[in-house]
């Protein structure tokens, strides 16, 4: 009997000891270290130091002011044409859906560095969509050497990626509503527009949350689009809190100020997480 009642906990053992090494004990450690700083070849307890520096730190505010416009621009439009997508896809008058969903779709399994260099060699001075642009008789486009369109590459890099993967979510969705419901709104004399805002998006809320939530905390955390694309720069017009957490923690090695700007992101993420939640209703 007691053999019996131990092997549960035989079976989850390893599990959670992994869980303990490798996110648990990181976690707390990280914690710890945003309170420290490294003097006399030693970590010193420092109280709020870090956090206080971070309010000084012009690089840091500008980090802060370059993801919030990414995000501002990048998220809500990549969402709305996802739905758009979704609601094309799940139209029963639309022939080939599978090549569609699959070519959507393509772009969220390639790698992400892989997909930033591409965009890197096709935004440059003289790469590709510029050489389309000067044949149509335009000027050039400065993506990636000039600030506003180096944050607009990256927004439309972003864009191209994660489109299809909200898009998938979103049509999983489409397709758990009853299609009587249409039917029913229709013989009302419900059109297209008013099926769509009075049965689509409330149907699709927890959806649009759960999407709205995991596109922020990857925004927030954005560090391979900048980094490959633009290294930050120009003038750190694209450095983000991701990329300025691996500079301080990989190249200062200053890992006790990173580690404070890594919980003010978490901090950010949790504040733009409830107001998310407030704003679809949902408690």
């Amino acid at each position: 009997m007691n053999r019996s009642k131990a092997t549960p906990y035989v079976f989850l053992a390893p599990a959670v000891i992994l869980f303990l090494l490798f996110t648990a004990y990181p976690i707390a450690a990280s914690i710890v270290l945003s309170f420290q700083k490294f003097e006399g070849g030693s970590y010193v307890f420092t109280g709020f130091d870090n956090y206080i520096r971070l309010i000084h730190d012009s690089i840091f505010q500008t980090a802060l002011v370059n993801t919030f416009i990414i995000f501002i621009l990048q998220v809500p439009f990549m969402l709305l044409l996802s739905m758009i997508l979704a609601n094309v896809l799940n139209s029963q008058l639309l022939r080939l859906k599978g090549f569609f969903r699959v070519s959507f779709f393509l772009p969220a399994v390639t790698s992400l560095v892989a997909y930033s260099l591409l965009f890197s060699v096709l935004l440059q001075d003289n790469g590709l969509i510029n050489e389309l642009i000067t044949n149509l008789g335009m000027a050039a486009i400065p993506w990636l050497t000039d600030g506003t369109w180096a944050k607009i590459s990256i927004v439309l890099a972003m864009t191209w990626r994660w489109t299809g993967y909200n898009m998938i979510i979103y049509l999983a969705a489409l397709q758990n509503i009853p299609h009587e419901m249409y039917e029913a709104a229709k013989m009302d004399g419900a059109g297209k527009i008013r099926q769509f805002f009075s049965i689509t998006i409330p149907s699709l809320k927890p959806v649009i949350l759960f999407t709205g939530i995991l596109s922020t905390i990857g925004t927030l955390q954005l560090f391979d689009e900048p980094f490959n694309l633009t290294g930050g720069g120009p003038a750190n017009s694209t450095m983000t809190l991701g990329l300025y957490i691996y500079e301080n923690g990989f190249e200062y090695f200053d890992f006790n100020y990173a580690s404070a700007v890594a919980y003010v992101v978490v901090m950010l993420v949790a504040v733009l997480s409830i107001i998310q939640f407030k704003v679809t209703g949902d408690k």
